[in-house]
Order: structure tokens, then C-alpha cells, then sequence
């Protein structure tokens, strides 16, 4: 559906709604029309859930250069501010400022909070327990019936178990922290699916912040735990943070590796070229090309205005809502030649999935790392690995803030 906005800094245009849906047959491409958007401009007018009509970045350029403009904030409280759904919105005064909405030094303050476990040397030090419980799971998936669904048994499992590792959480409650998580993380979520779902992942948290107090280890959730025993930030606050890297840390990695797996088998000459590779620096710039031809951050990230931003032309008002879709300035023929092909050797500049700036993803290291690690070896030990379905019948995620699959099943 859409209609006509009239009287704003844009003049008169179509509006269409946000988000949008992708083309039938063509699950790795951005939403069609997100593309006509971005071929004559990088910003224009959407209209999202609740009715208003933020500005959709599309352009390469125009999102990196917000990416870094302070006026473009991430404070969820401010009126105006675009909310990803009705979820989100109505829990905005209940949940405690975090990395992921504060700006500034209230930022900087809680991103050193979590920087000490995401630091370059301890991910790298990572690497071989990755490696094996990588091997681990591709060994039980050998071992087990054909055909296997490498969500469950290698792309959500994998990530999950690291992140749990490095938070302090125990595996065995993966499952339930993967269901409340998920339930504000539909598109579609409601108040209720919000509270019920942030609040059980807050008291759980909140509860498993208490016992580190007294039992810490080499975790995320005991760092937290000696800063509020030591006052530097309520349990709430220990709480809102864990809850934020506990999602993001494995819900987008398990995204990113399915949605790349099925890439790579409809690409086969690039799947060999990973394969086959023992450079790590091809292996990392073949990572990086894969998020950018398989960008599953599909609703965008938010931010508002809060002064006058001049952006290609254009003047976001103070006030006015921004959608940074990172999905078609990843295909943004302006930077990516042929941005529909996937080309593991390409080298056109970097991909922006993980933005840019002050707010780019404190575990971008992380995932890097397990994608480098887990899509080399899947293809290097299976190498007849194929798709049990057609492209056509996999279930991509659709309906959720971060693309992906709930089911991938393969043959070999």
C-alpha cells in the first residue's frame, strides 16, 4: 500500500510502506522497490507501523555519513523516534538506557562496560575452542540422518553455544533464552510479547548477575556483575546489557551463516573458491563480501534527528525519524559493481552490516570469527553438501527483525 506526502522537505512523493517485502525467488537481493528508491536518490520517505513517515537511507554514502553524525541519535525516547514495532515502543520507559540507546559519553560509558571479553586478542584466542565446537557439531550432523537442518544443528547451535560461553550463561538454558528473546524480536511483536519476553530475559539475568556476584568467572556476565557490586551501574542496567548482547550475539550470527550456507551452495565456483582457501585474508574478505551479498539486517537501524541534518540534497528535519537500511546500500551499484553477484574476491570497499562509527557492533569481531571458522570447514568436510528442497520452499525469515531461516535441510 501507498499513498501521497505532501507538504515536506521532499515535496510531494509516493510513500511505500516499510519494511518491504522481497522478491519471490530472490531471497539474497534487498526488497525490489528499496532499489528503485535508492537508483534516483539515497533517501526517501517510508510509512512504518504506527503511521508516520520516517526517512529510509538507502544510499551508501548518505548511511555512512549518518552512521557517524551525532545528530542522529539513537535515544528511543525521544518523540519521533521510528520504533522497529509496537513491542519496542511501549516498553521504551521501562527498560534502562544501554549501549544500544544512549549516545555520546552515556554511550561511550556503557561500551566500556562491554569491550573487555569483544577486545581483537581475546576473540582470536577464541578461535580454536570455535573450531572444535564447530567439528563437534559437523561431526554429529555426519553422523545422523539425511536430510540435516543446519539451523538446529549448526548454524543457531554453534553461535549460541559461544555466546553463552562468554556471557556466563548456561547452554542447557539456550532454548529459553532463544524463545523470549524471539518474541520481541518478530516484526510483528506486540506490548505484550515485548514485556513478557524482555521481562523474563531481565529477572533471569538480573537473577544469574546475583550469583556472580559471589561465584564470578572469565565472563561477560561476571565483568558486569563487580561493576554492580562495586556501584558503577545498577542490576537493572547489568541486566539490559546482557539482555542486548545475549540477542544480538547469537540470533544475527546464526542468520548470517544459514542465509550465507544457502549463497554459497547456489553459487558453487564460490563455494569452492572458500573452500579451497588457506589464506586467512581471502577467507576474511570473502566474509565480508558474503554480508554484503546476504545482508540480514532487513528492517533497519534506527535513529532521529535532533538538529537539521543536509543529507544528498535533502534536510532531515529535527525530530524527523531515520531508517539506515543497510540491506540495498550493500547492493548500492554506486559502490558495488554488479552488486548481485557474488564475487568472494571483491574489493570495492567495505560492506556497512555491521554499521559504522561510535554504534557499529561491539561483537563484530566475534562474528567475523565464527564465519571465518564455520563456513570454510562445513564446506571443506561436506563437500557434496547440497539443498534437500528447492530454493524456493526453504522458510526464510521474513517476519523477523533479522533475516535468516528457521529451517535449512541439506543432503550430501
Amino acid at each position: 500500500m501507498t499513498d501521497l506526502l505532501h507538504g515536506s522537505a521532499d515535496s510531494t512523493q509516493e510513500v511505500p510502506d516499510f519494511p518491504m517485502e522481497r522478491a519471490p525467488g530472490c531471497p539474497f537481493a534487498p526488497p525490489p522497490k528499496a532499489m528503485e528508491l535508492n537508483a534516483s536518490r539515497q533517501l526517501s520517505r517510508v510509512r512504518i507501523w504506527d503511521g508516520s513517515t520516517p526517512w529510509l537511507i538507502t544510499g551508501y554514502d548518505a548511511i555512512r555519513s549518518l552512521f557517524t553524525d551525532a545528530r542522529a541519535s539513537v535515544d528511543d525516547r525521544i518523540p519521533g523516534y521510528p520504533h522497529w514495532n509496537e513491542g519496542m515502543l511501549s516498553t521504551v520507559h521501562k527498560r534502562p538506557r544501554s549501549v544500544f540507546t544512549s549516545d555520546a559519553e552515556e554511550h561511550t560509558r556503557y561500551r566500556r562496560m562491554l569491550s573487555r571479553p569483544f577486545t581483537f586478542k581475546r576473540v582470536e584466542a577464541l578461535r580454536p575452542a570455535v573450531q572444535r565446537i564447530a567439528d563437534d557439531h559437523i561431526d554429529a550432523i555426519l553422523a545422523g540422518p539425511q536430510p540435516a537442518d543446519l539451523v538446529a544443528g549448526l548454524a543457531l547451535a554453534v553461535p549460541t553455544l559461544v555466546i553463552s560461553e562468554m556471557l556466563g550463561v548456561p547452554y542447557e538454558d539456550a532454548e529459553f533464552f532463544q524463545e523470549h528473546a524471539n518474541k520481541g524480536m518478530n516484526r510483528y511483536a506486540t506490548a505484550e510479547d515485548a514485556a513478557e519476553g524482555a521481562g523474563t530475559l531481565a529477572r533471569y539475568l538480573k537473577k544469574l548477575i546475583h550469583v556472580k556476584m559471589d561465584d564470578p568467572g572469565e565472563n561477560l556476565v561476571s565483568d558486569l556483575a563487580e561493576r554492580v557490586k562495586s556501584g558503577e551501574i545498577t542490576d537493572r542496567e547489568a541486566a539490559q546489557l546482557a539482555t542486548g548482547v545475549l540477542i544480538a550475539g547469537h540470533e544475527t550470527t546464526a542468520g548470517q551463516l544459514g542465509v550465507s550456507i544457502v549463497a554459497l551452495l547456489e553459487n558453487p565456483d564460490q563455494a569452492a573458491l572458500l573452500r579451497d582457501a588457506d589464506d586467512p585474508k581471502v577467507i576474511a574478505a570473502a566474509i565480508e563480501e558474503l554480508m554484503r551479498y546476504c545482508s540480514i539486517i532487513q528492517t533497519g537501524q534506527r535513529r532521529i534527528a535532533t538538529e537539521d541534518i543536509d543529507v544528498d540534497g535533502v534536510t532531515i528535519r529535527a525530530g524527523e525519524g531515520i531508517i539506515l537500511d543497510v540491506a540495498p546500500a550493500n547492493w548500492d551499484a554506486r559502490q558495488f559493481p554488479a552488486p548481485d553477484r557474488l564475487d568472494l574476491t571483491r574489493d570495492d570497499g567495505p560492506q556497512v552490516g555491521f554499521g559504522y562509527g561510535r554504534h557499529q557492533c561491539v561483537g563484530q569481531q566475534l562474528a567475523r570469527m565464527e564465519l571465518q571458522i564455520v563456513l570454510p570447514t562445513l564446506l571443506r568436510r561436506i563437500p557434496t553438501l547440497r539443498l534437500a528442497v528447492a530454493l524456493e520452499e526453504l522458510p526464510f525469515k521474513h517476519d523477523a527483525l533479522a533475516y535468516g531461516l528457521y529451517e535449512l535441510p541439506v543432503s550430501w
